[in-house]
């Protein structure tokens, strides 16, 4: 991965704690920007137009969970949160606002890079050794991340588009909570399990005919999710 080309945008009103960030993302080959309230953030995400945002949770004006949702109305680019609280459902709230990732403070500054750099990966692709999945209407460019449902382009964020990938590369195959988050963040969570539900429920909203009875992306209770393909699509895998 080209790195001098990835802008990071860090959201943090820590002086002390974006000047430790920047420098390892810079060592690292990184350019980085800063903002340090909620205003200040949304003005310099529409300038520096950030390949990755590092978003603190608790700022001045208003927090980083606002923050997400705004701009998860007009982008899909990769969100990580950073809290000093470690309870489950401040992580739960947070990747529900649309973060793609969650670490919380005090953190190893070499283990952020490293979230970075697998976040970006995974946005960028590199999932699958196929470059096209077709199946029930639904058409994905592995190599590009674009996405058709029934011809017409969608919207899905990184995490959104690597969990159909996962689910339509093994259709029939049934996911545990902690299997799916294993494969796309390559650990696994146990109190992030829940927010699998979440990702699945904004998923559903894009791409099932009526997202409160899913054709595609199945619930198997008690043990996780399926891709189903239909039976009448000749495309299905």
């Amino acid at each position: 991965m080209d790195t001098m080309s990835k802008r990071i945008l860090i959201v943090e009103d820590e002086a002390r704690v974006v000047q430790l960030i920047r420098g390892y993302l810079e060592q690292a080959g990184f350019q980085v920007g800063s903002a340090s309230t909620g205003p200040d953030a949304l003005v310099q995400f529409d300038v520096y137009r950030p390949a990755l945002l590092i978003l603190d949770l608790m700022l001045p004006g208003f927090d980083g969970l606002e923050i997400a949702r705004r701009i998860r109305k007009k982008s899909d680019v990769p969100i990580i949160m950073l809290t000093a609280r470690a309870e489950e459902m401040d992580r739960i709230i947070g990747l529900e606002s649309g973060a793609d990732d969650y670490v919380s403070k005090p953190f190893s500054p070499r283990e952020l890079v490293s979230r970075v750099r697998a976040v970006l990966r995974r946005a960028e692709g590199g999932l699958s050794k196929a470059t096209m999945l077709e199946s029930s209407g639904l058409r994905l460019d592995l190599e590009k991340r674009e996405v058709w449902h029934n011809n017409q382009p969608t919207d899905l964020t990184p995490l959104e588009f690597d969990l159909l990938a996962l689910l339509m590369e093994n259709p029939g195959r049934v996911f545990t909570r902690l299997q799916i988050l294993e494969s796309l963040r390559g650990v696994t969570y146990e109190s992030f399990a829940r927010s699998v539900d979440t990702h699945v429920k904004r998923l559903r909203q894009k791409i099932e005919r009526d997202p409160q009875n899913p054709e595609l992306v199945l619930t198997v209770y008690g043990v996780g999710y399926k891709f189903a393909p239909l039976k009448n699509n000749h495309g299905a895998l």
